[in-house]
């Protein structure tokens, strides 16, 4: 299996900067798609970005220009770079990656970090 685990979360004000890691552990593997969601109190989980295969990506239009998804070359990490934070950026924000398990035949996995927590006072 493939696990993930979230950090970076925490509160800041309104204008502030935030930077969220998302580590994923297990054997065998490839990461093929990552996205970042979020989670309001009160309102549905929503996409924020994503980066799809071939490398395209995908952001929410309240997000643009301010957040950035990103990956560390050569390792299992990815980031969710979060500038000019506003408070209704609040939420609980979720990695979720596509992931290719090297088994015989090979599988594809969807997962799920546990979450992490983002307040932006005004």
């Amino acid at each position: 299996q493939v696990q993930l685990v979230e950090s970076g979360g925490g509160l800041v004000q309104a204008g502030g900067s935030l930077r969220l890691s998302c580590e994923a552990s297990g054997s065998s593997f490839s990461i093929h798609t990552i996205g970042w969601y979020r989670q309001a109190p009160g309102k549905q989980r929503e996409l924020v970005g994503a980066i799809l295969s071939g490398g395209r990506t995908n952001y929410t239009d309240s997000v643009k220009g301010r957040f950035t998804i990103s990956r560390a070359i050569g390792e299992n990490t990815v980031y969710l770079q979060m500038n000019s934070l506003r408070p209704e950026d609040t939420g609980v924000y979720y990695c979720n990656l596509g992931v290719i398990k090297f088994t015989a035949p090979a599988r594809y996995l969807d997962v799920w970090g546990q979450g992490t927590l983002v307040t932006v006072s005004s």
